[in-house]
């Protein structure tokens, strides 16, 4: 699953790459606000979320790299 997700996250552009890290970030403050107010049912989504975000920036790298290398 998580390749599958990565293979299309990299078809991604530069903008939307960034929309989905912000929306990432947001949702994960919301699962924590949930967590911390006794009203998360999953516990597991807190993990999931944090795993989305570091997919998310870890292509933001690869992306950052290249180009300093003058390959995109």
């Amino acid at each position: 699953m998580a390749r599958q997700e990565l293979a299309e996250i990299r078809q991604w552009d530069d903008q939307r790459l960034a929309r989905e890290i912000n929306e990432a970030y947001r949702a994960l403050f919301t699962l924590r606000f949930q967590h911390a107010t006794r009203q998360l049912e999953n516990y597991r989504a807190l993990r999931e979320a944090r795993k989305r975000i570091a997919r998310l920036l870890t292509v933001k790298r690869e992306r950052e790299l290249a180009r300093l290398r003058g390959e995109g």
